[in-house]
């Protein structure tokens, strides 16, 4: 089984590279309030030698796609060929509330921007006459955009993230990776149903595509205490935004806490950041998580495995470096104990 860490800009360097030397695959910069991705994978591609980095995700309201291109192959070069590139539409909170962007038909803005960064990250001049990028603009005779960096290699892969079933069909379709949030082993088994019917729409099977599922990781021998630690994780996004358009909200409907997550989103949208954090069910939290001892972990990452997942990715919960470090540690131990 592969591993993937989700880096904080706090500690990222170091947390890269100890992963690097546990032998982890992949180190990822999520994208948020906190930090961009960019500037975190710059950092660390100079800083480390062998484990791949991917953006988790560049967010598509963001940037527009030619700058996504360009970001890319620069950060391919910095890395020597280690970058791949992650992308997700993200949410209408972020789409509209930090860029403008409308979020109606979130579906066809992918499919297009995916198809322009893939043909801009091949070197041709992009011309694109589409319903949401016009490049150049009609009317304008302004020179088309053609990348001029030097490649490291033929492709880049690109990875989506995806919530929905058909955003998941999308990927399947016209990526090379899935990036997955609040997974459960039995959720992972539906989400490949999807992928590979996204597959076979593109006359391919899953053969080489990559399934990452994104899990929050808390280690400790008392699984209710690690459980506290990630609660507010979740708390941000099921309270995040209009209960009617919360992704998270609906995928954890589906998985049979609608109410629990209504309740946590209510406390949220209150200020009441003690009380959401508290009314996060169980339940849920552990279903998409990995708490407790490594023996625990152990048998939760094996369950992944089964289903499908070709990489976990971790993101350690702890309040300094140091505790991110041992549950690098207690991942990679948990790992061994699997193949072993």
């Amino acid at each position: 089984m592969r591993l993937g860490v989700n880096l904080t800009y706090q500690s990222a360097v170091r947390v890269a590279q100890e992963a690097e030397r546990l032998g982890y695959d992949l180190a990822l910069a999520p994208e948020g309030y906190r930090s961009d991705a960019a500037t975190v994978l710059g950092t660390v591609a100079m800083r480390t030698r062998t484990i791949d980095l991917a953006s988790g995700v560049f967010q598509i309201p963001g940037r527009t796609p030619a700058l996504t291109a360009l970001t890319a192959s620069t950060l391919d070069a910095l890395s020597d060929g280690r970058f791949r590139l992650g992308l997700g539409v993200s949410n209408p909170d972020i789409s509209e509330g930090w860029y403008g962007v409308p979020f109606d038909r979130p579906l066809g803005r992918t499919r297009e921007y995916v198809d322009i960064v893939r043909r801009a990250l091949n070197r041709e001049q992009v011309v694109h006459a589409g319903e949401h990028y016009q490049l150049p603009p009609q009317g304008s005779t302004a020179t088309p955009f053609t990348l001029l960096t030097q490649p490291v290699r033929r492709r880049i892969p690109i990875y989506l993230a995806a919530v929905g079933p058909r955003n998941l069909e999308l990927a399947g379709e016209i990526s090379d990776g899935w990036l997955g949030v609040f997974c459960t082993p039995e959720s992972l088994t539906q989400a490949l149903d999807h992928l590979r019917a996204g597959r076979n729409r593109a006359g391919k099977d899953l053969d080489g595509f990559e399934v990452l599922p994104g899990l929050p990781v808390s280690v400790n021998d008392d699984p209710e205490q690690a459980m506290d630690a990630v609660r507010g994780y979740f708390a941000h996004f099921l309270g995040m935004g209009d209960l009617r358009r919360n992704f998270y909200c609906k995928l954890a409907g589906r998985m049979g806490f609608g109410q629990e997550a209504a309740a946590v989103h209510e406390r949220y949208a209150a200020c009441d950041l003690k009380g959401a954090r508290a009314a996060v069910p169980a339940g849920f939290v552990d279903r998409v998580s990995l708490l407790g001892p490594v023996t625990r972990i152990a048998d939760r990452m094996r369950e992944y495995a089964k289903n499908g997942a070709t990489t976990l990715v971790i993101s350690p919960f702890a309040t300094t470096g140091d505790g991110q470090l041992e549950i690098l540690h207690a991942v990679a131990a948990a790992r061994e104990s699997i193949e072993h």
